[in-house]
């Protein structure tokens, strides 16, 4: 008392041996396997006409197929399908089956959009060694079917053959279209078998990036490049739903040039002269005609509107140690920015590169990748300072809002707040109330304890990681927090200083430097629970000091709901996921972080060092140009492009980058690579 489909043979297939038992393994392998999103089978039987058939449930929501245009303007809904069929597939593999056929017609759908893997018609038992399956002429579907299947029956497939399929399949659901077409069947396997799949996102723009990643990776022409398993594609569509970073990395162009000159031995000399000619005759153009050899590129990718960088202020003071001043009213007003979360805010280690009011500001807003720079001076005199500032369109290079503001040292705090509210109703950023009261408020009430406190922030913010500037801010913000007890921001900042001298051994890693470190986290805590620095600093505690990885994870992952503009917290991320061995993860919170902070060295060189312990060495070694883009001749940056040469095994350009090398004797880096080319040598 069930509405059943049913499955039955016409007559004039009946003299067909082939198709006889083509239809009975059919059957089998749909009856053998018990899964939630495969078709069950209910019965297999024969007419009586004496012609067999099968029964099986009924799909009344017809094929994905049908569904396809309704679902195309819905891509969650589109990867949460693929995922539930991905995983059918994953335990058909599991139980020795391989489908051979997957499209969006053999994807029925239930009353309530659950999908169903049917038509085993092509299913090959993975064991199976039989001259029924070698003789097999059908092979699945042209547009969906795996390059190495169209070889026929002699092609010795893997499960990731049907990895290939669900691939085009989600291509499918997003397009309208599966990745190739033609007039007619063999141009379509063709196509397939020679050219690469057209990126996802040439068809349909507006889609994620991460799902033309996943798309590609599944349609990748050689079978050892596709995910390993249909449960691993399921496992990244399922990420993708989270909102969690995928693990699927697009192949490097350098990886897919290697790849096509060995299918291509003949045609990638010629190409490879013709791109040496055409190289030296642009070199001798461009040297007759008196112009520089190499020209910045356009940065591709749109920039946000709602995005500003802080370039240094200047120090107008007489008195030229008073630029700790200058350089805390920048840090307390790019701070109360950052804390924006409608705003991206381009962190003060990217910025410190440039001087006050430069000339090209459009050229240093493409690099930052952000709309808007605020430029800005200041004049300490006694107890009065005067804070001007400019907000600047970077495109256009016009200014959209200035001030000025003279005020006493004790009334700092209300320019820092009055400058950042401006800004964010200028960029129209809309602000939480949360927001509001963070930008609002005053870290002490004590003029003195602030000096002591910016004070030390200078020593903090300075490039170096070295003894000096490490005692230097634990001086001054010991001195801070003596004068103001409650001045939670001090407190933070102090155990945040410990904790990465504790790591670093820039400070000695005593028990008392570790108890400190906790403390003054602690009471910046019970002072102000939803300070972010107080967040972020109990975090540093228990990553630099304690090495316990979960706890400090947890913190940071707190602290960035607070502080969603600040670098430092995915850069730590990065850093804490990489020490337990998560490179995927690591290198999405190293992408994190540089999207924040685009030009800090030490940053980027920490992400080439990962990219290097991978053997990743093309993209380490562009990340190191990057480095010394910044910071030009940089030994210890030269020294690791060697590095990378030596595992190459060029031993001639590692000599040639190490020879005019001349590291002090506390870079043991450097010289470390130098003994090992002598070694290798």
């Amino acid at each position: 008392r069930r509405i059943v489909a049913l499955k039955r043979m016409v007559s004039y297939h009946a003299d067909s041996r082939e198709t006889l038992e083509r239809f009975r393994r059919e059957a089998e392998a749909a009856a053998s396997l018990d899964h939630p999103n495969i078709l069950p089978i209910y019965e297999v039987g024969q007419a009586e006409d004496g012609l067999p058939f099968f029964s099986m449930k009924y799909a009344s929501g017809g094929s994905l197929q049908k569904a396809e245009p309704a679902l195309r303007n819905e891509p969650r809904e589109c990867v949460r399908l693929t995922a539930k069929v991905a995983r059918a597939v994953q335990y058909a593999h599991e139980h020795g089956v391989l489908h051979r056929d997957l499209k969006p017609g053999n994807i029925l759908l239930d009353g309530r959009g659950e999908p169903f893997v049917t038509d085993f018609g092509l299913a090959k038992w993975l064991d199976t060694t039989t001259d029924l399956t070698r003789s097999l002429a059908i092979f699945g579907t042209p547009g969906y079917i795996a390059p190495e299947q169209a070889k026929g029956p002699a092609a010795k497939l893997t499960p990731v053959a049907d990895v290939y399929s669900l691939g085009a399949i989600l291509f499918d659901l997003f397009t309208g279209r599966p990745p190739f077409l033609g007039e007619h069947a063999l141009a379509v396997i063709q196509q397939a078998t020679e050219s690469p799949a057209p990126k996802l996102r040439s068809v349909a723009p507006t889609l994620d990036r991460d799902l033309e990643t996943i798309c590609a990776r599944c349609l990748e022409r050689e079978p050892q490049a596709r995910y390993r398993s249909a449960g691993d594609l399921a496992v990244d569509l399922e990420r993708w739903l989270e909102g969690r970073p995928i693990i699927a990395r697009r192949v490097s162009p350098p990886v897919r040039a290697w790849r096509w000159s060995k299918r291509n031995p003949m045609l990638a000399a010629a190409t490879a002269a013709a791109v040496c000619s055409a190289m030296a005759a642009a070199f001798l153009f461009f040297s007759h005609n008196g112009l520089p050899p190499q020209s910045r590129l356009p940065i591709t990718g749109l920039i946000p509107e709602k995005s500003i960088a802080v370039l240094p202020f200047e120090n107008l003071s007489r008195n030229p140690d008073n630029a700790y001043f200058a350089e805390g009213i920048q840090d307390e007003i790019l701070t109360r920015l950052s804390k924006i979360a409608d705003l991206k805010v381009i962190s003060r280690t990217s910025t410190q590169h440039y001087k006050s009011a430069p000339t090209n500001l459009p050229d240093i807003a493409k690099q930052l990748g952000v709309a808007h720079i605020l430029e800005g001076s200041v004049q300490k005199s006694g107890d009065t300072v005067r804070v001007n500032v400019q907000l600047i369109k970077a495109d256009t290079d016009s200014h959209l809002w200035a001030d000025t503001f003279d005020r006493k040292l004790t009334d700092t705090f209300s320019v820092e707040s009055e400058v950042a509210k401006s800004i964010a109703d200028q960029l129209g950023a809309k602000l939480t109330g949360q927001e509001e009261q963070v930008i609002a408020g005053k870290a002490t009430d004590n003029p003195e304890a602030y000096d002591a406190y910016l004070r030390g922030l200078a020593y903090s913010l300075k490039p170096a990681n070295t003894t000096a500037n490490s005692l230097g801010a634990q001086k001054y913000l010991r001195e801070a927090v003596r004068l103001d007890p409650k001045f939670a921001r001090a407190w933070a900042l102090l155990s945040s200083v410990d904790s990465v001298g504790y790591l670093t051994k820039t400070l000695q890693p005593t028990v008392d430097l570790r108890e400190e470190a906790r403390q003054a986290a602690d009471t910046a805590l019970s002072l102000q629970p939803n300070l972010g620095e107080a967040v972020l600093a109990k975090g540093y505690y228990y990553y630099g000091c304690l090495k316990d990885y979960d706890t400090a994870i947890r913190y940071f992952e707190q602290a960035r709901q607070i502080l969603p503009n600040d670098s430092r917290i995915p850069e730590s991320l990065a850093y804490v996921t990489r020490r337990r061995g998560q490179w995927e993860r690591s290198e999405t919170y190293f992408n994190e972080a540089e999207r924040l902070d685009p030009r800090n060295a030490n940053l980027l060189t920490q992400h080439a060092v990962s990219l290097m312990r991978l053997r990743r060495f093309p993209e380490a070694l562009r990340k190191l140009d990057e480095v010394l883009n910044i910071t030009p001749d940089d030994v210890r940056t030269v020294a690791f492009k060697a590095g990378i040469a030596q595992a190459q095994g060029d031993l001639p350009r590692a000599a040639a980058l190490l020879a005019p090398l001349h590291p002090n004797a506390d870079d043991a880096g450097t010289l470390e690579t130098q003994v090992y080319q002598a070694i290798l040598e």
